[in-house]
């Protein structure tokens, strides 16, 4: 049965454009079919984690990413999630949305998620769907909206019966001055610890064969790519 992602957009939105609306996508590793594949879903700490996640799993599984800057209540948002969907077979799919979400309506939030939720299932029926927390930010009224769009993403997520993997847990509680080099984003050393609790997270849940060869290529936007 064929999947349409407009079954499952909202029916109206008051969601505006950002005034830089951005996405980023990798697929490593497209020659094996065989391993486990991760699928990586966010915005920019999500392509900040992404290399560290796919370091830790190099022998044991492949890792896709899409980074944007849409929040799900965006009408174009099913549209781009649709094509990655398509584009190959998942094992694991971890899910975060949030952080360009403050300005969206909370309702509307809440509703598109539970939809965005229930088409990746439609679409993906074989993968293990796992929701996966929003990161705080430095200031405290600004980590206060996380955490009530993480609230809603646990709520939905216990909704479905799915699990979550709380990265907001993990990094709420390190020193803002230490990891933190803007409002939202991270030093390195805390990126590297995101990689490493994304990547024991996932490895918990299949058996790693520990010979997945990572092929490289010469034609990475900067040049060769390992």
């Amino acid at each position: 049965m064929s999947i349409d992602y407009k079954d499952y957009q909202l029916a109206k939105t008051s969601r505006q454009h950002e005034a830089i609306e951005w996405a980023i996508y990798y697929h490593y590793n497209t020659a094996d079919t065989v391993n486990p594949r991760l699928f990586l879903i966010g915005d920019s700490i999500c392509n900040g984690y992404q290399s560290a996640v796919r370091n830790e799993l190099a022998s044991d599984a492949n890792v896709s990413f899409w980074a944007g800057s849409k929040c799900v209540t965006d009408p174009d948002y099913l549209r781009e999630l649709d094509f990655h969907l398509d584009s190959y077979r998942y094992d694991f799919i971890s899910f975060n949305n949030g952080l360009h979400s403050f300005l969206s309506d909370p309702e509307e939030y809440r509703e598109a998620f539970g939809k965005v939720i229930r088409f990746i299932r439609a679409k993906c029926p074989e993968a293990k769907l796992v929701i996966t927390t929003s990161t705080p930010c430095v200031a405290p009224e600004k980590t206060a909206v996380v955490c009530a769009l993480n609230e809603t993403a646990k709520r939905i997520a216990a909704e479905n019966e799915l699990e979550v993997l709380d990265l907001f847990a993990h990094m709420d509680p390190l020193d803002r001055a230490e990891n933190w080099r803007d409002e939202c984003h991270y030093h390195a050393d805390a990126i590297q610890l995101q990689g490493r609790i994304i990547a024991d997270f996932f490895r918990a849940r299949f058996t790693g064969s520990g010979t997945v060869v990572q092929q490289g290529t010469e034609t990475g936007p900067d040049g060769a790519l390992a």
